[in-house]
């Protein structure tokens, strides 16, 4: 392609709101949580790696409701846990813990739930 049909091509794509950073990263932060279940930190380094400014993650991360996230948070643990099939308890609490964790969940958050969780 010309680069003069390049630049033009480029240009109605920015101002017709095509091409725009912010949207991306609310769309893409809304679908993983939502559909794959990640946790925030996860979300955060998935975005870094597409390069997406500091700013538009954060505002990304506000599309998530607190309440919804420990919501979701919750309902996958429990899940998981149910689907273990280990006799020690030791084992079973670290393959939750990693798998949470793998998930992109905070690990406070991880480590207090997977005490709750296994006994």
């Amino acid at each position: 392609m010309i680069p003069e049909a390049r630049n033009i091509i480029i240009l109605h794509l920015l101002e017709n709101n095509y091409l725009n950073e912010e949207r991306f990263a609310k769309t893409f932060t809304r679908g993983k949580f939502k559909i794959k279940k990640w946790g925030r930190r996860r979300l955060i380094l998935e975005l870094r790696k597409k390069g997406i400014s500091k700013v538009n993650i954060n505002l990304a991360l506000k599309e998530i409701e607190d309440a919804e996230y420990i919501e979701v948070f919750n309902e996958l643990s429990e899940k998981k846990a149910k689907s273990l099939r280990e006799n020690s308890k030791l084992k079973k609490k670290r393959k939750l813990q990693d798998y949470l964790l793998y998930r992109g969940w905070e690990t406070h958050l991880v480590y207090d739930r997977v005490n709750e969780l296994i006994k």
